[in-house]
């Protein structure tokens, strides 16, 4: 017989709760290979065999094929009325539309869905308005993935004002499965649109949130910001989104996943497993440790750090300089390079920190052990001219192997080497064979993208594990949700206590990213 599910714990969140019924993932998995028959003992052993297999490799995915999920986390979607009202004018493409079809199921598989707990409808509009589906039309998260696929767009014109008026009043109708205004539900409606609209929106947009209904304004190309701004509910920073082009809608995917989450603060409730301080992220908690001592390998536990002055590392920023970046982002780059600087310890014995920018060429702006102290390294990042041309992400990565590195360029030898990459936009050259080298040579490589930067080249350039050595945000002005995920593990001494100054720049990085922002 198949193995016991309740043993697999990375499966236990894709089996049925008490009282519903499952009919994906492994589930489906036990009904087409399990035998009808036990007639033959030989078949009953390989259905059986493969079948573990496909859990055990089900599970190496972690839940459900997405990521494995942070230390104690606990998310649950508060029960929520929500309808997305999808622009699908003649502008938008049919492969671009896809891709927004592609963000609703990102969305709707992180939430709770049923009768009572999210129901979701769709409003699919151009000149006219079609009701895709209603909020009672299903009570299951596969009959509305189902339901999605078969959206197809209506190309034609562009009436915004319209279709929030039929979100008022029909989507969001008691007739049409909506629940009555309480404290307990949230009704929401997430706007898409890539063009100006032919009709208003500005009054129709204030009847909906005078009528409780909460409007994210997500907006793709030549999109009119000044309208996005008349739909969305305040405050404006939280409900109105921009992405340069369809191909990266799907980034925002994580942001409403968090805005849906019901947050449980682990750490004042005490349900954590920290042995000195807790930290409350939304969902979930880390561990830190207090002044003196360093973060065990276990995540929770901490060990007392000798007197010593820190450790030696080599740290040089690759920094993308192309044109696609924009002098302005450019100067908020040029910041964060130097909070990170003012969070080190500088020296000949400790850290030493190289600049080389990158877009058609390569300059290398000062190498490492160039200047000694924090203020040298800071003035001269505040004077790096802004490059403005192509992204020759392959040969940077190439100059940072053969020179950053180098000896002759001020590497040390026995230090650890440590490469933070930073690009806004898809390579022009080839980076795999580059990529592979600096990390075969023991580089320790952190990959940040920012917009249009491609997340299958972050993943090739990041150390493993991949996870935790490459980030993504879809623009500048949410570059700190980088620093809730960046948990940087680049000591590799046995003692950690011996990595003081890496220890440092490891739990700084937060603050200094959410600084940045402000």
């Amino acid at each position: 017989p198949p193995p016991a599910l309740h043993t697999c714990q990375g499966l236990a969140p894709c089996l049925p709760e008490e009282g519903q019924v499952n009919t994906s993932g492994p589930r489906l998995l036990l009904a087409t290979l399990h035998p009808a028959s036990s007639s033959s003992t030989a078949m009953d052993r390989f259905f059986s065999a493969l079948l573990l297999s496909l859990l055990l490799l089900l599970q190496s995915y972690g839940v459900c094929g997405a990521p494995p999920q942070p230390r104690g986390t606990l998310c649950r979607t508060k029960p929520t009325d929500l309808v997305f009202v999808i622009d699908s004018s003649r502008s938008v493409r049919p492969h671009e539309f896809e891709k927004v079809k592609v963000f609703m199921s990102r969305v709707i598989e992180g939430l709770d869905v049923g009768p009572n707990s999210t129901r979701v409808g769709v409003i699919n509009y151009a000149s006219a308005v079609k009701n895709e589906f209603s909020l009672k039309t299903y009570q299951t998260k596969a009959g509305l993935l189902q339901a999605v696929r078969r959206i197809e767009p209506l190309s034609t014109g562009t009436m915004t004002g319209l279709a929030i008026q039929f979100a008022i009043s029909r989507a969001f109708s008691d007739s049409e499965g909506a629940r009555v205004r309480s404290p307990n539900f949230n009704k929401v409606a997430i706007v898409v649109t890539d063009g100006r609209p032919q009709d208003g929106v500005q009054d129709v947009s204030a009847r909906a949130r005078a009528a409780g209904i909460e409007i994210f304004a997500i907006g793709v190309g030549r999109v009119d910001m000044h309208t996005l701004r008349q739909i969305a509910s305040e405050p404006l920073d939280d409900h109105v989104d921009y992405v340069e082009s369809y191909s990266v809608i799907e980034k925002l995917t994580h942001k409403f996943q968090e805005a849906f989450c019901v947050v449980s603060d682990l750490c004042a409730t005490g349900d954590h497993d920290c042995e000195q301080i807790c930290i409350s992220s939304p969902g979930a908690y880390k561990c830190a440790c207090k002044e003196g001592f360093t973060l065990n390998s276990d995540g929770k536990t901490c060990s007392a750090c000798s007197a010593g002055s820190g450790s030696a590392l080599d740290l040089v920023f690759l920094i993308d300089g192309s044109k696609s970046v924009r002098p302005e982002n450019f100067e908020l780059v040029k910041k964060f390079i130097n909070q990170i600087v003012d969070s080190l310890e500088v020296s000949d014995k400790q850290a030493q920190v190289g600049l080389v920018q990158y877009s058609s060429s390569v300059r290398q702006e000062f190498p490492l052990g160039q200047f000694k102290n924090k203020k040298d390294i800071k003035a001269a990042v505040k004077k790096m001219a802004y490059m403005e041309k192509g992204t020759m992400t392959g040969q940077a990565l190439k100059y940072l192997i053969d020179s950053s590195f180098s000896i002759i360029n001020g590497a040390r030898p026995g230090v650890p080497k440590v490469g933070i990459v930073f690009t806004d936009g898809r390579s022009q050259d080839y980076i795999t064979d580059a990529a592979k080298k600096a990390k075969d040579l023991g580089f320790r490589m952190f990959a940040v993208g920012v917009g249009n930067a491609v997340e299958d080249e972050l993943r090739e350039i990041a150390s493993e594990p991949v996870a935790e050595h490459y980030f993504y945000t879809a623009d500048f002005r949410t570059i700190s949700k980088i620093g809730k995920k960046l948990q940087m593990k680049i000591c590799i001494e046995e003692d950690p206590c011996e990595c003081k100054s890496v220890v440092k720049f490891q739990t700084k990085v937060e603050d200094l990213i959410n600084s940045l922002q402000q």
